[in-house]
């Protein structure tokens, strides 16, 4: 299809088919208006296709893995277990097709329009949209932006060869013997403990004095004990200088404190961050979007730009970059196009680093809290007195409640161990719901379970703990 000077008209122009845009798509359609979305690469987007749906296939793989080798102590022995990378590779590659499918069936079923190529602005209303064999002019009403972000690129360490973003790390076609992660924080260290776990040699360079600076330390204290366990060199302060890569391996100069050190191996990820999608070829100028500071787009609370009819939202506007939180303003700018009084109005984001034990955290560190001048009060209850996380063989971590002790309201909470990233879930709900601590100890959790310790840790803050002696 070509189409020449003549526009197609379309109620919402939606770039980017990523967990913010295809669920702002959908809904504007459900909210009775025509939608085109437009994405050059797969359906789902980084988040499904290279981020986070295959890295959490690959984490989980290695854990099975793990669990598999280290089963004697629960009275469980197998020998000779191997690891066929080759399959490992095809099953994780088959749950990203058939979630990028299943988006596709939504798109479709809700009638929208897809396009598999670039936008590119014209002006504040018209936008050209092409691929290789097509192109067409579309002129819009409204307009949401979702382009995501990608990972920065070090000048020292472009991508190619041995040199891997975390893209590239996912869709390895061979299992690596030896790996050097650049950046301890969330997806270096879930990605080289994942490695690790599969018997590469891992060594960690973090240039904090820390890993996963952005976490209290008695947070990651459990996952660096891990680590340690696995064999993984985890090095602060550290700064990597550069690289030489042959068709073998790759050898990493960096500095701790002035010194030098070089060291080799199979591959080098580097994980420092990500970067927004508003540079290239969006010509954002041409409809007047401004673009800020580190390459974020500016939005009110509905979600609108400076100019009113055109909408950002998830990794490209401020905030955590993280995929719920691009959903959840997909809806709140869908639903403000069909008129509807959304606006942005969470109390808390929650935040999951994948790692062994996992963590979690929503709301306000006991920390952060007291620093606002919150009269605190907290709860903590260890993952070893529990009898399910004993029964799991789990027992590594703890959850850690913050309250406000002058309203017995819930402001925080922080949790370290098993299935962290989903006992989350009743915490969050807890402070947006405005949920005091007694309210938390007071509802019935199911026994035996994890979420027992979330009460439990309630209890203690209460200063009646029944499963723990009370702090005299």
């Amino acid at each position: 299809m070509v189409v020449g000077d003549a526009s197609v008209e379309i109620d919402v122009l939606v770039i980017g088919a990523g967990p913010g845009g295809y669920v702002a798509g959908i809904r504007a359609a459900q909210l009775g208006k025509s939608v085109l979305i437009v994405d050059k690469s797969e359906l789902g987007g980084v988040c499904l296709n290279r981020g986070c749906i295959p890295s959490k296939a690959l984490i989980s793989a290695a854990h099975h893995f793990e669990v598999i080798k280290h089963a004697t102590s629960i009275g469980i022995s197998a020998e000779n277990v191997t690891v066929d990378w080759e399959k490992i590779q095809e099953w994780k590659d088959g749950i990203v097709k058939k979630q990028s499918g299943g988006v596709g069936m939504l798109l479709k079923g809700n009638k929208l329009q897809i396009f598999n190529g670039e936008a590119l602005f014209i002006n504040e209303h018209e936008a050209r949209v092409f691929n290789d064999n097509e192109t067409a002019r579309y002129r819009f009403n409204h307009c949401i932006i979702a382009t995501g972000s990608r990972p920065i690129e070090l000048k020292a360490f472009p991508y190619g060869g041995r040199i891997l973003s975390s893209t590239e790390a996912l869709s390895l076609s061979e299992l690596p013997k030896s790996l050097v992660v650049i950046g301890g924080g969330y997806i270096g260290i879930e990605l080289g403990q994942t490695y690790a776990k599969f018997g590469a040699k891992v060594t960690v360079l973090e240039g904090s004095d820390s890993i996963l600076p952005g976490f209290e330390k008695e947070l990651s204290q459990p996952v660096a004990r891990n680590l340690k366990k696995l064999g993984v060199e985890v090095v602060t302060e550290a700064m990597a200088q550069g690289c030489e890569q042959t068709d073998k391996d790759v050898t990493v100069t960096y500095t701790v404190k002035g010194e030098e050190h070089k060291i080799t191996a199979d591959y080098v990820l580097v994980t420092v961050g990500r970067r927004p999608n508003t540079d290239g070829d969006l010509s954002l100028e041409l409809a007047g979007v401004q673009v800020g500071e580190r390459g974020l787009i500016q939005v009110n609370e509905k979600c609108q730009t400076n100019v009113p009819h055109i909408y950002a939202i998830g990794d490209i506007v401020p905030g955590m970059a993280l995929a719920h939180k691009a959903s959840y303003e997909a809806k709140v700018a869908a639903e403000s196009i069909a008129g509807m009084p959304s606006v942005v109005d969470y109390k808390v984001i929650p935040a999951v680093v994948f790692s062994d034990p996992e963590i979690a955290g929503v709301g306000l560190s006991e920390t952060e809290a007291k620093a606002k001048g919150i009269n605190v009060f907290t709860g903590k209850f260890p993952y070893g007195a529990n009898g399910r996380a004993q029964s799991m063989n789990v027992t590594d971590g703890f959850v850690k409640l913050v309250g406000d002790k002058d309203t017995g309201l819930l402001v925080g909470a922080q949790v370290v161990g098993a299935e962290a990233s989903n006992l989350i879930a009743e915490m969050t709900l807890g402070i947006e719901m405005g949920a005091t601590l007694e309210d938390i100890a007071m509802t019935i959790h199911a026994h035996p379970t994890l979420g027992e310790i979330t009460m439990d840790a309630a209890e203690g803050a209460l200063g009646h703990p029944i499963h723990q002696l009370a702090k005299k």
